[in-house]
Parts: structure tokens; sequence; C-alpha cells
């Protein structure tokens, strides 16, 4: 085996027989993060630009890295040339023209968009949505991919907060609004369409939920599929019909609704939505999970659930989704 050429940025080094990505970068002076080097610590991770890596050097990453081309220098040894970066590329931003808007409860805005070009997204993505004065701020895409000239966000409204207070009283139909290109990692594939899938969101946490349930059941998606929506009282809920219809329509989505303040009324759980869940799904080995909503219902829902049997690596949530408790 010949040695390979690897570019980074503006570098060319040159890997040599035997050494793998990350014994050529060091050796060249190029400083990665990294420490193990036998693949467990996952910080030398990568992303090949070009052809997917060798498989031995994508063990132990989650499915949708894989589906990236993200791989392990330390276990990646060329099998050809290769074109690499350090993350993801720099986002690139669109025009968008805003073609609905619609409250969904007092404090949520659905707002929909149409995008020019169609885009390359997948369910429970999000994008930064930028205004002419340069404010970004990121939401998650609450659609699935087969709309793709078409884009859907729900818009909590946060006392304070610049961009949603705009959103919610100023942007109108007909303005452009720039849309960077998809990230995130919280998304859905249709790789394993027996596998069980639990889903968990509070308040607007449930848009990317609702974007993978319904790729998930476009797809044909056998497994069962169970969404526990919560808030603190009724009206941060929404879209409850819409969810009951669904739940009707397809035997294998199990829809819950869940309040943790006062009286829930008929029909609505008791309880904080992942400790309704919890107490449901007593085992979750084997389940793949989604998580989005307020950090503190995130973290202690990726500890149950692991304790519950559901692996690491089929445990989904997005940081920027639990931003709720703080203004935007």
């Amino acid at each position: 085996m010949s040695s390979k050429k690897i570019s980074l940025n503006d570098r060319e080094v040159e890997c040599l027989e035997g050494d793998s990505v990350l014994d050529a970068l060091l050796r060249e002076h190029i400083d990665i993060p990294h420490a193990c080097r036998e693949g467990s610590c996952q910080s030398c991770m990568m992303r090949s630009l070009e052809d997917a890596p060798p498989a031995a050097a994508q063990q132990g990453l989650k499915d949708v890295l894989r589906h990236q081309n993200y791989f392990l220098a330390c276990l990646c040894y060329p099998q050809a040339d290769m074109s690499i970066s350090l993350g993801a590329s720099p986002a690139s931003f669109s025009e968008c023209t805003v073609t609905a808007k619609e409250l969904l409860n007092p404090e949520t805005l659905l707002l929909t968009m149409e995008c020019l070009e169609p885009m390359d997204f997948y369910a429970g993505q999000f994008v930064n949505l930028k205004r002419a004065d340069g404010l970004t701020r990121s939401y998650s895409i609450a659609n699935n991919r087969i709309h793709a000239h078409k884009l859907t966000f729900h818009i909590r409204r946060l006392a304070g907060g610049r961009f949603s207070e705009w959103a919610h009283r100023e942007l109108a139909i007909g303005d452009s609004i720039a849309v960077s290109d998809p990230q995130g990692l919280c998304y859905y594939l249709p790789n394993n369409p027996d596998q069980n899938l639990l889903l968990i969101g509070t308040g607007s946490g449930l848009a990317p939920l609702a974007g993978i349930i319904s790729e998930a059941l476009h797809h044909g998606h056998g497994g069962e599929i169970h969404l526990y929506h919560g808030s603190r009282e009724m009206d941060g809920l929404y879209w409850i019909e819409e969810m009951r219809q669904l739940e009707r329509q397809y035997p294998n989505f199990h829809y819950t609704a869940c309040v943790s303040r006062g009286d829930a009324p008929q029909g609505i759980a008791q309880g904080r939505a992942n400790e309704v869940a919890m107490a449901a799904l007593p085992s979750l080995k084997g389940w793949r999970v989604y998580l989005c909503g307020h950090p503190d219902m995130v973290n202690k829902a990726k500890r149950q659930a692991y304790l519950r049997g559901a692996s690491f690596q089929d445990i989904y949530s997005d940081a920027f989704h639990v931003a709720s408790t703080t203004l935007d």
C-alpha cells in the first residue's frame, strides 16, 4: 500500500503506509484534539468531504454521524487520498419568503416559509434564521423533507427576546429572511424501520419531533412510535387534536399530552412528560430516543432512558432545543 495524500484546509500532508490520519497530521505539527488514540474518547472526530471514509474509522459513532461521513482520525488508515475537515463546514445562507403566520397557542408562532431552491435537510435538523441587521437565532425545522421547498418553525415568544418578539409582532407575510444550511444530528434515518421510537418534548420542542414523526410515518416505519409532549399548564400545549388524529390514522403511533401543574383534564396525563413516559415504558432496550425541550428534562430523561436499557448511541438531542430558559 502506497502513501496517501490528506488535504485539510489549505494544507496537504502525506499519510505513510501503516499510519493513521491522526499520525500523519501530528507528524506535520497540525494540532487537532486527541486523547486516547484508540477510538474511545472520540475527540479526534473529523469529516470526509468527498468519499465515505473506511468503515473501521467510524467504529462507535452514531449512525447519523456515519451518514454524514464523520470518522475518527486515530482509527482511519486511508485507502485513497482524502479531503477532510475538522468539524462541520461554515454554513451558507439563502433567502426564503414568509408565506404564513399562525398562533399555535398564545406564546408559540407557526411560521411558514417558501424557499426558491429546495432545502436538503433531514427531519429534526435546525437552521439559523438571520434578520437584515444580522441578528441570528436557531430554530428546528418542524416539517418533513418531502416538502423540500417549504420550511415551518415553532417560534416561542420569550419575554425580552429580541428575535422572537420581532417574529411575532413585526415579521410579515411576503418578507424575506436569510436561512442557513441545515445543521444538527438529532434526526430520523429510515435505516432501522422496525426499531421502536420514543420522543419526549416540552413546549416548542415539539417542532423537530413532529418532523421526525412525519418522516418516519411517510417511510412506513413499522416499530412503535410513542410521543410525549409536556407543558406546565394546558395553554402551553398545542396540536392536541392533530396528534390524536394521527394516532387514529396510524396504529403504531401513540400520543400522550402531559401537564405538570394543576389538575389535568380528561385525556391529558398528569406529570412531567419524561416521568409519565418512563412510568409507561419501563424497558427501552433497543429503542431510539429523541429528547427536545427544557434542559432539566433533557438531562434527566437521558439518564432515565439509559438506566432503562437504551444505548447512548440511540439517545438523540440537540443543545439549542433546550435554550428556552434564556432570553433569545
